[in-house]
């Protein structure tokens, strides 16, 4: 965070309202008459010092995030793209019971309809670099585009499928890539934008997937009786496409003000082990997410429940999740990003292990998808905040770009996995216990990860010669690398101290 040492600077920064953050150049002539040039948003102009030609150079970091203001208005558009990509995704479940149940595309079964949604997912994730590496030449709204053009023809081409390979090409393959080019463009903005209410954003944004799952599972369900599958892809599509274009007119970054990075591979990440700790957390998260969210509505046809109230689960699931991020981006400000998200994957494993395996009636199974639901995609609500504390805000791009690579194998083999189990046994019980494991170990890795932020804490706080009570987690980015070193030597015997991280 920048020392604001030039006094006019100050007087000027003070009074530019959050809203002013976007990039223009702006006091050009007051610049001209002092010969000074200031080639950066008002917002970014940190202390400086006059150079002998004339101009100004920063000597400072970026200033810090406005905490609101216009950043609400990107968090808003952001839950809105997540409610028309991974939302819309989440509908699959619904598409899956209705392929199951229906012979549509001759010669498919459970493993194949499983990697159409399995697809989608993955190559979301795979075409992460090509997006990060067109947000970076020609900016997040172009981005954008691209993605609202692939998920809506996707789901036009869905509609005319009559092959399954064209359903693997339609809705598994371009509607993923559609969904990267969206995800990838806009899931690093609300961080930029917040510092002490970041997970809060970040809750707040990913709940929108959530509540697009509830409202496209419902109407998927409903669409397909009334109208047929093909009108229901239609008529999805257009819906998606209407609001992601309004989000992407509206939605701005701070990628130049901030410096942020926007490589397509920082390899040199996979060599810290905080970093490859937090891989494992998106790994195993996913291979138990996946199956959860695609599995639920087939499992409620499995116990004897019929098409309509297989849709419903899928929904409540969905509303589970809607409910739940937000609040876990608020606790996450309040005690520690990488605490709340230990213990939400913990209890998610709990809710799986516990309640999802002895659940054989439509009023359990309905109790366990608003309560599983809520810490089901605990992962999404704190990826990037966490991403932040490992390896520094202006990091995070790239670091979530690797990843979406990391998760994509997860994202594309969990469900055929999973049906595979339940093929090979007769029933559920192996694919519930396989989710809830995969949540444990999620979990385990972050038991990790926290001890090594406790430790690169305490050495913050001792290079500082300050207490280590007087570092704060929520504001401290961790790109220290000294600090960083002493953490990872004392991650084991920090894990198990209670520490706000």
């Amino acid at each position: 965070m920048a020392d604001h040492t030039n006094s006019g600077h100050n007087e000027m920064n003070s009074d530019i309202s959050n809203s002013s953050v976007a990039s223009k150049e702006i006091g050009q002539e007051e610049s001209n008459k002092n010969e000074n040039r200031i080639e950066s948003d008002p917002i970014a102009t940190n202390d400086a010092e006059k150079q002998p030609n004339g101009q100004i150079r920063s000597t400072g970091g970026p200033p810090p995030p406005p905490d609101g203001g216009y950043g609400w208005v990107c968090v808003t558009c952001c839950a809105f793209i997540n409610a028309n990509t991974w939302g819309l995704n989440s509908s699959y479940g619904v598409f899956l019971a209705h392929y199951l149940a229906n012979n549509l595309f001759p010669g498919a079964g459970r493993l194949e309809y499983a990697f159409v949604g399995g697809l989608s997912i993955g190559a979301a994730m795979l075409i992460s670099p090509v997006a990060t590496l067109t947000t970076r030449l020609f900016g997040t709204r172009t981005t954008l585009f691209i993605g609202i053009f692939l998920e809506t023809g996707s789901f036009i081409g869905a509609s005319f499928a009559s092959q399954i390979w064209q359903l693997f090409l339609s809705q598994g393959i371009c509607f993923g890539l559609g969904m990267g080019f969206l995800f990838v463009g806009s899931a690093g903005i609300p961080p930029q934008w917040f510092s002490t209410k970041r997970s809060l954003a970040n809750g707040v944004s990913a709940a929108g997937s959530g509540v697009g799952g509830l409202v496209y599972s419902l109407a998927a369900g409903a669409i397909i009786k009334q109208l047929g599958l093909a009108w229901a892809f239609r008529i999805l599509g257009i819906i998606a496409c209407a609001f992601n274009s309004v989000c992407a007119l509206l939605i701005r970054d701070r990628n130049k003000i901030i410096g942020s990075s926007q490589k397509m591979f920082e390899s040199s990440l996979f060599k810290r082990p905080e970093y490859l700790l937090l891989n494992g957390y998106g790994f195993f998260s996913m291979l138990a997410y996946v199956v959860l969210i695609f599995s639920l509505a087939n499992y409620a046809n499995a116990i004897g429940l019929n098409a309509q109230q297989a849709s419903v689960v899928s929904a409540v699931l969905n509303l589970g999740q809607a409910l739940g991020r937000p609040p876990i981006g608020y606790f996450s400000d309040t005690i520690g990003r990488i605490n709340m998200a230990a213990m939400m994957t913990f209890f998610s494993a709990f809710c799986v292990l516990f309640i999802w395996i002895f659940t054989k009636t439509y009023g359990v199974l309905i109790f366990y998808s608003i309560i599983g639901g809520t810490v089901a995609g605990t992962f999404w609500a704190t990826i990037a905040p966490t991403a932040a504390e490992v390896v520094g805000l202006k990091n995070v791009p790239s670091a979530l770009n690797l990843e979406w690579l990391v998760i994509a194998l997860p994202t594309i083999c969990s469900e055929p996995i999973a049906l595979e189990i339940v093929k090979g046994t007769g029933g559920y019980l192996g694919a519930q216990l396989f989710t809830g494991f995969m949540y444990l170990a999620a979990t385990i890795c972050l038991i990790f990860l926290r001890g090594w932020k406790i430790g690169e804490l305490n050495e913050t706080a001792r290079l500082k010669g300050l207490a280590a009570e007087d570092i704060d987690a929520v504001t401290s980015d961790g790109d220290q690398e000294d600090a960083a070193k002493a953490g990872r030597r004392s991650m084991v015997t920090n894990c198990w101290k209670w520490r706000k991280v």
